[in-house]
């Protein structure tokens, strides 16, 4: 079934809602970026007219259409192909007024650029998740003591998939496999997370549009969605992509249902397959997230003592402002909330799997 175009309000709506979410993930300026989009956007110029038309759902949970754009302005900005915007983008400050005026004449003077960027769902490939995945592997070890066999839906740059090469301090716990320039330390509520050796087997990630972190071009797009006020983000990113380069790991162009249908083949005896994804499956059609959940479903369905599987989540949920961590495993099908994170990784409020200390 084709998408239906939305309504105008429904545009605006996303980008007010989207205003409201950056206040409260610490972005003043991308939220009134946001704000004045809400109010101000034409369709008198192509730009505008594609965004006021969207196809699908333009909201902060389905097609992200406001942080697109944002994306798009802020790479021009990133390149310095921007002038006139990167004059009222930070450091620097401006009225109202200028930053959209900048932000008109940017959509205008590079409009095939921006409508270009506005096809592609936003790839943060925030590197704090990592923080909420971690408690999440070392759970899956405690319960397991098995090698892992990772692989990662959604996986952007493949920054996430290079978890274990991060420094963390989840409260009074200290986490590292080896000196790295990255250093995640989020605000830390409840237990301590398992204390447990961890070993990789393998990893792998896919992504419909895979980003290569030795690519100045690909850098660019996926610095172009941090917001251009958080500086921490901005070069925590850039230490983390320079990891990624070094390792190499190179992130499959495939459908994730494709993807998984391969990766969920294999018996990895005396292993344990982790299926992980980070505010990644609310980009998968609707289709594919009930084929997805099926092929999962029936991996399950086959694992073993000897080579279970494991599905660890942060994705969003019922509730505002925070994303629910989840974890799987099979073949007992257990299931539990074993915690809720910042959707940036600020925080995380631990749970932790029942029983286990």
């Amino acid at each position: 079934m084709p998408d239906i175009p939305t309504t105008e309000e429904a545009v605006r709506l996303a980008f007010v809602q989207q205003a409201s979410s950056c206040r409260g993930l610490g972005s003043p300026f991308t939220a009134s970026l946001c704000t004045l989009a809400a109010s101000r956007l034409t369709a008198a110029y192509p730009v505008g007219a594609k965004i006021l038309s969207w196809s699908g759902d333009p909201s902060p949970s389905g097609d992200s259409v406001p942080l697109r754009l944002a994306g798009a302005l802020h790479a021009l900005v990133l390149s310095g192909s921007g002038e006139q915007l990167a004059s009222v983008y930070p450091p620097h400050t401006a009225e109202a007024d200028n930053l959209w005026h900048a932000v008109e004449h940017a959509c205008r003077s590079h409009e095939s650029f921006i409508l270009d960027r506005l096809q592609s769902a936003p790839q943060t490939n925030e590197v704090r998740r990592s923080a909420a995945l971690l408690p999440g592997f070392l759970t899956i070890s405690s319960l397991f003591h098995k090698p892992m066999v990772l692989s990662e839906v959604g996986a952007s740059a493949g920054l996430n998939l290079h978890w274990d090469h991060y420094d963390y301090r989840l409260g009074d716990m200290a986490w590292a496999l080896q000196p790295s320039p990255v250093l995640i330390a989020p605000q830390w509520t409840g237990p301590a997370p398992p204390s447990v050796p961890i070993h990789i087997a393998s990893r792998a990630g896919c992504d419909l549009n895979p980003l290569d972190p030795a690519r100045d071009e690909d850098v660019l797009r996926l610095l172009s969605y941090i917001w251009a006020d958080q500086a921490d983000r901005l070069e925590r990113t850039r230490f983390a992509l320079s990891i990624a380069a070094s390792n190499r790991q190179i992130v499959e162009r495939a459908d994730a249902v494709d993807w998984l249908t391969q990766r969920l083949q294999p018996v990895h005896e005396d292993q344990v397959h982790v299926i992980y994804h980070t505010i990644a499956w609310q980009y998968l059609p609707r289709y594919s997230q009930e084929k997805g959940e099926t092929l999962i479903a029936a991996a399950g369905a086959r694992a073993t003592q000897t080579a279970p599987l494991a599905r660890l989540q942060m994705e969003a949920d019922d509730q505002k402002h925070s994303a629910a961590l989840t974890l799987q495993i099979w073949p007992s099908g257990e299931k539990h909330l074993i915690g809720r994170a910042d959707f940036h990784g600020r925080w995380i409020e631990w749970t932790g799997w029942p029983g286990l200390h």
